[in-house]
């Protein structure tokens, strides 16, 4: 009876040793979000031309392109892959439809001056999901009488900074009667471990780092202050207290200021914590948030504050955005 009591606790114990190790695993690595590549949308013909004030752009169609089955099948194929790894996933589908439903994607919003706020659809995306990476797939199948093949590249890249952090590429064997989803899997499988740790080394990095965003400080016409505007007797300006915040709320004080006139501030490779005090997820809306409350709460003047995508947070001076 003592053995079998025993017994029991010991499976209990190495199942529950089992169930926080897939837990901690998954909640430490990379939230990712599967996407067809640029070059793939543009090959067959997914890709619109929007009139972006005055310029002629193309746009993913990312709607239309997921009517195509194989596409479906191909980021469904992609998905299971990163999902057997214990990455966490958001599905570009299911944002899509969320988005709609909530009538997020608007061409353009506007402030409550009429400053027109210029955000894509990847933006918008981006926005709306929050991944760590952003996962491009291209693949294109090659027939040579009965056998095909299927070449294919993956590119993780920084959702928030567009910087590349792990590539995989290559041809899978030809094979005769292979359903598209058989023959993707086949051929990556040989490359998904490199992959997974490339990623794996970026995300430490970052876990150490901070995560890379870029900031913007615009101020408004009518605005009390500029950002040369002088704040106190040693002559310091608006411009220089940003950069002490800056300071003291990235990690290790790390940021780079870029521009800077009268009325802008531009600053990057700025490095802000992964989660905040209370544990949860810091995003750079979080982080905007932070500093317009301070600039409010210490010089009594309307600011607020908006991001791009998931790595622009931009403050606004003496104006009210939507």
């Amino acid at each position: 009876m003592k053995n079998k009591y025993l017994k029991n606790t010991l499976i209990t114990l190495m199942l529950l040793l089992s169930t926080t190790l897939l837990f901690s695993q998954a909640v430490n690595k990379p939230s990712i979000m599967v996407f067809p590549s640029d070059d793939w949308m543009e090959n067959n013909n997914y890709m619109d031309v929007v009139d972006n004030q005055g310029t002629k752009t193309k746009v993913p169609n990312y709607t239309r392109a997921l009517l195509n089955d194989d596409l479906v099948q191909v980021i469904s194929t992609i998905e299971g892959l990163m999902k057997e790894r214990n990455y966490p996933l958001t599905n570009l589908s299911s944002t899509l439809k969320d988005i709609a439903d909530r009538n997020a994607l608007a061409n353009a919003e506007t402030s409550e001056d009429g400053a027109s706020i210029q955000e894509g659809p990847k933006d918008k995306l981006l926005s709306a999901a929050r991944p760590d990476i952003v996962l491009y797939v291209f693949w294109k199948i090659n027939s040579i009488g009965p056998k095909k093949s299927i070449t294919f590249r993956l590119s993780g890249i920084d959702a928030g900074t567009n910087k590349p952090q792990a590539t995989a590429d290559g041809t899978g064997n030809e094979l005769i009667g292979a359903t598209l989803p058989v023959m993707l899997k086949t051929s990556v499988l040989s490359h998904i471990d490199n992959f997974n740790a490339q990623l794996m080394t970026y995300f430490e990095e970052m876990i150490v780092k901070g995560r890379e965003i870029s900031v913007e400080i615009q101020v408004y016409d009518g605005a009390p202050k500029k950002l040369n505007s002088e704040i106190n007797e040693d002559g310091d300006e608006l411009s220089d207290d940003i950069k002490k915040w800056m300071k003291a709320n990235t990690v290790n004080g790390a940021f780079t200021p870029q521009t800077k006139t009268a009325t802008k501030m531009q600053l990057i490779s700025v490095r802000i914590p992964l989660r905040g005090e209370d544990g949860a997820a810091y995003t750079t809306d979080d982080f905007g948030t932070a500093l317009k409350k301070y600039l409010r709460k210490t010089y009594k003047f309307p600011s607020s504050n908006y991001s791009i995508g998931t790595g622009k947070a931009v403050i606004v001076i003496g104006g009210k955005s939507q």
